[in-house]
Formats: structure tokens, sequence, C-alpha cells
């Protein structure tokens, strides 16, 4: 799964406070340590969110790794559109381009494409991918928990 490494530290205040050195304008917070990790999650969410609102550049994607630094995963689907997101940008394209690309009646419905919290589907993420020229990939493995 992917999402961005977090930073989770102790603060003055009795909680864990949490960062990530990818996205220095996230700062959130949990009563627990355990607390602050599902906070990350939701944390990370909104900073992306904030920058596609703003038309600002992503930090890539990081695999979680062995390690023992916190992790902040995101929904595949969010991952999806944080794809299509770039994707757009890398063509020098506008959501209205994409629009006319897939020949969809209203930008609107590209605008929910993406938009983070909304309950898209696959199929209509994908026809925005094969309209940009690009294909999709799936894969299934093992979890590290088996």
């Amino acid at each position: 799964m992917l999402g961005y490494h977090v930073d989770i530290e102790p603060d003055d205040k009795e909680t864990f406070l949490v960062t990530c050195s990818a996205l220095p304008e996230l700062t959130t917070f949990g009563e627990t340590r355990e607390d602050a990790s599902r906070r990350a999650s939701d944390a990370v969410k909104e900073a992306l969110a904030a920058r596609m609102s703003e038309g600002r550049d992503l930090p890539p994607l990081e695999k979680a790794d062995d390690s023992r630094v916190a992790f902040a995963f995101l929904p595949v689907m969010t991952s999806l559109k944080l794809a299509l997101y770039r994707a757009l940008r890398e063509e020098g394209l506008t959501r209205t381009d994409l629009q006319r690309r897939l020949q969809w009646p209203h930008r609107e419905q590209v605008d929910r494409l993406l938009q983070l919290d909304h309950a898209s589907r696959l199929q209509q993420l994908e026809a925005a991918f094969h309209a940009l020229g690009r294909d999709l990939e799936i894969s299934v493995k093992p979890s590290r928990a088996a």
C-alpha cells in the first residue's frame, strides 16, 4: 500500500504530535500513539486535497517499508485519484480538457473524480486514464500481516 511516512512524537500537552516531512503543512495529534497514527491518514488526505484544490504539485507517494517508522496508509481509491491528478498535470491538461476527451456533459463529473472524499466508481477512473492514454494495472499480493 502507498502513503507517506510520518513522525509521531510526544508533545508538551501529554498528546502525540504528527508531522510529515513530505507534507510540511501537515500537523495533527492524538491522545495516544495509536490515535495519532489513525488520525495521520486523514490529515494526509486533507493536506493532499488542499494542494490539489490550489493546483500545486504533490509529493511522490511512498511505499511502506519494514522499519519502525510510522506510516499513513492511503486507500487504493485515493491513490488512483492522486495518480489521475498527476497525469493531468504531466500532460498539461485541465479538468475541462479531460471532460471533453471523455465526452461527459458536465465538468462536475470530472471534478468529483478528483475529490478525495467522493466515492467514485472504478470504471469512471479507468475511463479517465484511458482518455489520457494510460492503462490501469491492478495487483494483489499477500498481506504483510499474513
